[in-house]
């Protein structure tokens, strides 16, 4: 770690942490440096899902597929934080290769601002219409216990917003091993705490609601601490006298505004597959596709882990306008995602029914083993492909050229997924094992 001393110095020379090192040093070591600590603690948070599945699928199918139709809105709720998030680290990212502290501590309190903004925008709507908007799309019986878990999230959403850009402002200067400890904390106390709130409490799909943002809020107090009172990251903080600079919005926006649009349209993809999947498989066609997509989200785990590691690191030698390097890291972690998703695929779709066991231990969950083992192999014919263009995607939201990545993802959530799902499911009559054929053909 850098002097404290050091922090009103415009210069990096004087202010080179050791994550910074790592980012301007060999691309292919600062690729695995930056990747192990997020696929690690991604893997913790995933595992959190995984066991939050597993402790929901106890009280039934119907508390699973509430969980499901609340899914696609907390995703939009990640998806802008996250946009925010790469937003303001990719710039930040590019300030420290060029050598701009000030520069990098101006973006990094705009994202702050920015962060709050969004996540009241965000919140209030959704708090205030949750019942309405789950009756519109069709969760008819689970519809209380869907409106009861959505709020509680909803209460506790600046927490999920200012955990996500603290990491992202982390992760931008090189500093995963602290973000990796964070998200690990706050997924380890939600695993902690979801038998507690969900069985011996009482509270049950609440509780998994509740258990979630208490363990979001302690590892964001955790952030809050290292960036704002121990002071000791790259970047610093002053709020007195903020005032909106036009250029560091727009350099922030150009590319987390593609970011968020890109992951929104992955919750409005999500939204479309769960009243296509209504139509042809009922509440218990949400419950496995939603169930289904938390193993998808572990098996391309280490494709976000490498994701955010190619962010950092080519924007920070784009800033340095050190190109080879850049292309170097680019064309590295392509061959690492490749070679690693071939492999989950392989494994998912041997696997299927073992890992399905683990969410159909109820006799409620039973009858939708045998549907969740056919979307497991069907669904990781995909895997591999997504290395191509998620890799892709953050290379240019690491160089500031967000709008190449958003192009793809529309073709792929918007303009290709659902017709392709609709003419499998329903116009071929194929049901909802079409419905997985339609999303995996989108994909590819």
């Amino acid at each position: 770690m850098r002097n404290k001393k050091s922090r009103g110095s415009n210069s990096l020379s004087s202010n080179k942490t050791n994550g910074i090192q790592t980012l301007l040093g060999d691309p292919k070591k600062a690729i695995i440096r930056l990747s192990i600590p997020m696929i690690v603690a991604m893997s913790v948070q995933t595992l959190y899902n995984l066991v939050d599945a597993i402790w929901v699928s106890g009280l039934g199918a119907n508390a699973l597929a509430a969980v499901g139709f609340v899914y696609p809105f907390i995703f939009m709720a990640m998806a802008l934080a996250n946009g925010l998030g790469i937003g303001g680290g990719s710039a930040i990212s590019r300030k420290i290769g060029a050598d701009d502290k000030l520069g990098a501590d101006n973006v990094a309190v705009h994202t702050i601002v920015l962060m709050v903004i969004v996540s009241i925008i965000f919140t209030i709507p959704f708090f205030l219409f949750a019942e309405n908007i789950f009756i519109l799309i069709g969760a008819g019986e689970i519809t209380a216990n869907a409106t009861i878990y959505a709020r509680i999230l909803a209460l506790g959403s600046i927490i999920i917003f200012f955990s996500f850009i603290a990491n992202a402002i982390l992760r931008s200067e090189g500093d995963a091993k602290r973000a990796m400890y964070a998200m690990a904390l706050g997924a380890g106390i939600n695993i902690f705490l979801d038998p507690i709130f969900i069985y011996i409490l009482g509270f049950g799909v609440a509780g998994a609601a509740w258990a979630t943002i208490i363990g979001m809020s302690i590892a964001s107090a955790i952030l809050l601490y290292w960036l704002f009172i121990k002071k000791d990251t790259y970047v610093s903080f002053s709020f007195k006298g903020f005032k909106f600079n036009r250029s560091i919005v727009g350099d922030i926006l150009k590319v987390g505004l593609p970011a968020s649009i890109q992951q929104f349209s992955m919750s409005i993809m999500m939204l479309i597959m769960n009243v296509i999947v209504v139509i042809v498989g009922g509440t218990d066609g949400v419950a496995i596709f939603s169930t289904g997509w938390r193993v998808v989200t572990i098996a391309i785990l280490p494709l976000l882990g490498i994701a955010t590691a190619v962010v950092s690191v080519t924007g920070a030698t784009y800033g340095a306008k050190e190109y080879n390097k850049l292309d170097t890291a680019y064309l590295y972690s392509i061959k690492l995602g490749l070679l690693i998703e071939t492999t989950i695929a392989i494994l998912t779709f041997i696997f299927a029914p073992y890992i399905t066991a683990v969410f159909t231990q109820t006799e409620n969950a039973a009858r939708i083993a045998d549907d969740l083992i056919r979307f497991l192999q069907i669904a990781c014919i995909f895997y591999p492909g997504v290395a191509f263009g998620m890799l892709s995607s953050s290379m240019f939201q690491g160089v500031g050229k967000g709008l190449y990545s958003l192009a793809v993802t529309i073709l792929r959530t918007m303009i290709l997924m659902p017709p392709l799902v609709w003419a499998f499911a329903i116009t071929l009559n194929m049901g909802l094992p079409g419905a997985w054929w339609g999303l995996v053909v989108a994909n590819l």
